[in-house]
């Protein structure tokens, strides 16, 4: 029988998920039993890197409006995310360097590094490099992405935003720079920020949950290069990439960089 016009099958929990869809993504390339586990846990990071990027849409939209509540929820829900990221490596490293050589083979050119939204992540977080396209086809959703992310406020420029609306004395230049430059510190801006420490009120709350922000996403990088090393050991990265070698030279890059750097003047 065919439905009645104008009306659609119920709703059921499966079609509300697409978990047809969803659950037939995975399509191992080898007979290996490890290579499902490496598929899911790497499905599952992308789906947690597009919650973060929604939901860091929302804090930016919150922090240009002046509305510290939603700021914060925003801000705990992300650092609640990133510590799901985080651990998720502890199921990966489940895996033994046996294991997964078994099948690391059938990943030919296919590498981490490729995560477009990974990418945008960091640019939304602020950082500016023309390096980050290069694995994108210039036509690609991706490239679009990455490079309108690179063009946009950072979230560290929404902050600076949020401070100037509460009434504290950022400078204009800082306000209306250049988006697409990388941003360095700035000790006019770190003035600022020792008054919000002084003030100690909602602003200074802001200001620590985006310094766990920052801390989270370095614990991550650190996990993420010791399970590569304990996996693969020294070997170049899948696609080509450097492995190991790479992620260690992302460690300890700060995003937000005055929030750390005024520590010291507290």
């Amino acid at each position: 029988m065919t439905e009645p016009s104008g009306q659609s099958a119920a709703l059921t929990y499966t079609s509300y998920l697409a978990l047809d869809e969803v659950l037939a993504a995975q399509r191992p390339r080898s007979d290996e039993h490890d290579e499902l586990l490496f598929i899911v846990i790497h499905q599952v990071y992308e789906l947690w890197f597009k919650q973060m990027l929604h939901e860091l849409e929302l804090l930016q939209r919150s922090l240009e409006k002046g509305d510290a509540p939603h700021s914060v929820r925003t801000l705990r829900r992300v650092l609640t995310i990133l510590k799901v990221v985080v651990a998720q490596i502890d199921v990966l490293e489940t895996m033994t360097p046996r294991q997964f050589t078994s099948f690391r083979t059938r990943l030919e050119a296919s590498s981490g590094f490729q995560s477009g939204q990974f990418r945008e992540l960091e640019a939304v977080l602020g950082r500016r490099d023309q390096r980050m396209l290069a694995p994108y086809d210039k036509d690609s959703t991706a490239h679009a992405r990455i490079t309108a992310a690179m063009s946009r406020p950072t979230v560290f420029d929404s902050f600076l935003r949020y401070l100037a609306n509460a009434g504290y004395d950022v400078p204009d230049t800082h306000l209306n720079r250049d988006f697409r430059t990388q941003w360095t510190e700035a000790e006019d801006v770190q003035r600022v920020l020792v008054q919000v420490y002084a003030d100690d009120a909602g602003p200074s709350t802001v200001a620590d949950l985006l310094v766990d922000l920052d801390e989270g996403l370095q614990e991550w990088r650190y996990r993420h290069v010791k399970m590569v090393e304990r996996t693969i050991g020294g070997k170049a990265g899948t696609g080509g990439s450097a492995g190991a070698a790479y992620l260690r030279g992302t460690l300890f890059h700060a995003m937000f960089p005055d929030l750390w750097a005024v520590r010291s003047q507290l």
